[in-house]
C-alpha cells in the first residue's frame, strides 16, 4: 500500500461537519451490511437495500453514515480483508454517489481502510484504535482524513482498574504513536468503546464520566446504539432499546461527546436537538 492514493475529491460537507465539531453534537448513522451483526444483520447486505437505508438516514437528519462490513459484537466471527472489501467494493461507489453526507469506514483492518478511502470515503472509524494493524496509522497519515480511534478489550483480561484511567492512558499512548506516524492531531476523534469487553458497570461508568477525556483537547464520540448495557439495565431485547439509548445519549453530550453513532437517527436527532438547546 505504498502506491499514491488515487482517491476521489473530497466533498465540501466533510470541511463543514469537522467545523461544526464541537459547536453541535453530531449524529453518525450506522449503516451495517454485515450478515451478522447484532442488532440489524442481514438487513443491508445487499447494494440497493444498504442505498435505501442510507437514504432514509439523511432524510431523518444524520450528519454522517457509518459503513461496516464486518460485525464486532461478541463472539462474531472475523473475515478477512478480501471478504470484508467483498461487501464493500460495489457498495461504496454507490453510496459516493448518491449520498451528499461524508462516510465512514468501520474496519481496523489497513487494506481495507485503504481501499474505501480511495473509493470516496471520508472518515476511519477503528475500533482496534491501532492495535490491530500496525499499518493503520501509515494509512491515517498518508490519506490525511479524519481518524476514530477506539479503545476495544474484546478478548483481553478483563481490565481490574479503574476504566476511565484505563482507556485514558490508553489514549495517550496510541495518540502518541499515531502522531510518530505523520498522523495530525486534529485528524484524531476519541472513542471509550462501550461495550466491546467491557462490564456492564464500567461502561455506565464511561458513559457518565466522559468529560475526563476532555483534558485530551480531542473531539469524542460514544456509541451505546441498542449495546447490552442496555439490555442489562432494563432487561429488554434489541429491539426495545431505543429509550435507553436516548438516555445514554442525553448524557454522554451533557458529559462532552461531540459525536453519537446510532441506529434509529430520527429518534436520536431529535433527543440531539433537544440535549444541545440545554447544554450547548
Amino acid at each position: 500500500m505504498t502506491q499514491v492514493l488515487q482517491r476521489k475529491k473530497r466533498i465540501p460537507e466533510v470541511d463543514s461537519v469537522i467545523a461544526n465539531l464541537g459547536k453541535r453534537t453530531l449524529v453518525m448513522g450506522i449503516l451495517n451490511v454485515t450478515p451478522d451483526s447484532f442488532s440489524d444483520g442481514g438487513k443491508y447486505n445487499q447494494v440497493d437495500r444498504g442505498l435505501a437505508h442510507a437514504h432514509s438516514m439523511v432524510e431523518s437528519g444524520a450528519d454522517l453514515i457509518d459503513v461496516g462490513a464486518e460485525s464486532t459484537r461478541p463472539d462474531h466471527l472475523p473475515v478477512s480483508a478480501q471478504d470484508e472489501w467483498e461487501r464493500l467494493d460495489a457498495l461504496l461507489p454507490a453510496l459516493r454517489a448518491e449520498i451528499p453526507i461524508p462516510l465512514s469506514i468501520d474496519t481496523y483492518k489497513a487494506e481495507v481502510a485503504w481501499r474505501a478511502v480511495a473509493s470516496g470515503v471520508d472518515i476511519i472509524n477503528d475500533v482496534w484504535g491501532g492495535v490491530y494493524d500496525p499499518e493503520m496509522f501509515d494509512i491515517v497519515a498518508q490519506t490525511g482524513v479524519p481518524y476514530i480511534l477506539m479503545h476495544n478489550t474484546m478478548g483481553l483480561p478483563q481490565i481490574e482498574e479503574d476504566i476511565v484511567d484505563a482507556v485514558y492512558r490508553f489514549f495517550t499512548e496510541q495518540m502518541n504513536k499515531a502522531i510518530k506516524a505523520g498522523v495530525k492531531r486534529q485528524q484524531i476523534i476519541l472513542d471509550p468503546g462501550v461495550g466491546f469487553g467491557k462490564t456492564v458497570l464500567q461502561n455506565l461508568q464511561l458513559i457518565n464520566r466522559l468529560d475526563a477525556f476532555l483534558s485530551l483537547g480531542q473531539p469524542l464520540l460514544i456509541g451505546t446504539s441498542r449495546k447490552s448495557v442496555i439490555g442489562s439495565v432494563l432487561n429488554l431485547p434489541v429491539s426495545e432499546r431505543i429509550e435507553g439509548t436516548a438516555a445514554t445519549v442525553a448524557i454522554a453530550i451533557a458529559r462532552g461527546a461531540d459525536i453519537v453513532r446510532v441506529h434509529d437517527v430520527k429518534e436520536i436527532v431529535r433527543v440531539v436537538k433537544m440535549t444541545d438547546s440545554m447544554v450547548r
